[in-house]
């Protein structure tokens, strides 16, 4: 794979970044078109995909950071303007950024966070491909027909036959955009479609994790992914808990709720 796309003079456009812009701009106009059929706020999506790509930027970092943090002690400038950086930790950081960004609007955190969640499985179905452009979080090396042979990656051993973990994560995540757009359709129990895009990522990446042979950090004999993974798995099934037994307001009062909001 080429990453440099396009360069004129100086400026460069790397396949890697591109692709993270894309799918944050397809990310934003799901969300809007969603929030729309639903009488909910467009504006209030604006806030939240910029809040969840700053903040999520940023603690993805300062998470990759802390895992390497033995390159940090000894180089910080290298660490934090190295490419690397830990998903999970964006999740967080962006979810958290999300949440207080509501509470400032007043508006109902988790209405707009099972908005959004399919938007977030496609950005991130964008965002692997990028990894894909780089050639970086490659796979193990492989014989199989499925090997993928990188010839100017950065990060990824040249010629060598690498199981594609960039487009498998990247369908992964395209499916769970479908299987949560599905949930959200067919379902009317608050905080489902959240608890389901928390488990099934855990749950996918967790499995491809065992996949990859990249750098990027463990627990014992566990990634920093992996181990990241079974807690938030955890919380996970516990919103799912309590989605199934919780007896309030359900989807269906969402679109009145911001009915009354536009009419005050």
């Amino acid at each position: 794979m080429w990453n440099d796309w396009l360069t004129i003079g100086k400026f460069t456009i790397h396949g890697y970044g591109a692709c993270i812009a894309i799918g944050l701009l397809m990310a934003l106009w799901m969300s809007t078109v969603r929030a729309k059929k639903r009488n909910m706020s467009e504006d209030i999506c604006y806030g939240i995909v910029f809040c969840a790509a700053i903040f999520g930027f940023l603690s993805a970092k300062i998470m990759f950071c802390i895992v390497e943090w033995k390159t940090f002690i000894q180089d910080p400038i290298a660490c934090l303007s190295s490419s690397g950086f830990v998903v999970f930790g964006g999740i967080t950081g962006g979810s958290l950024a999300v949440v207080i960004y509501c509470l400032i609007k007043k508006v109902n955190a988790l209405d707009y966070l099972e908005l959004v969640v399919p938007s977030v499985a496609l950005a991130q179905a964008f965002g692997r491909l990028g990894c894909f452009m780089a050639g970086c979080c490659y796979g193990r090396p492989t014989d199989s027909p499925i090997g993928i042979a990188f010839s100017h990656s950065d990060f990824a051993p040249n010629g060598v036959k690498l199981i594609p973990t960039q487009l498998i994560s990247s369908v992964g995540n395209l499916i769970n955009m479908l299987l949560l757009l599905w949930i959200a359709k067919n379902t009317k129990k608050r905080g489902t479609v959240l608890a389901c895009y928390i488990i099934f990522y855990s749950i996918g990446r967790f499995f491809v994790e065992m996949l990859r042979n990249d750098e990027r950090g463990n627990v014992g004999s566990l990634s920093t992914s992996q181990f990241y993974g079974i807690f938030s798995l955890i919380v996970g099934l516990g919103i799912f808990i309590w989605a199934m037994t919780h007896k309030e307001k359900e989807v269906e009062a969402i679109a009145i709720e911001e009915e009354k909001n536009e009419e005050v």
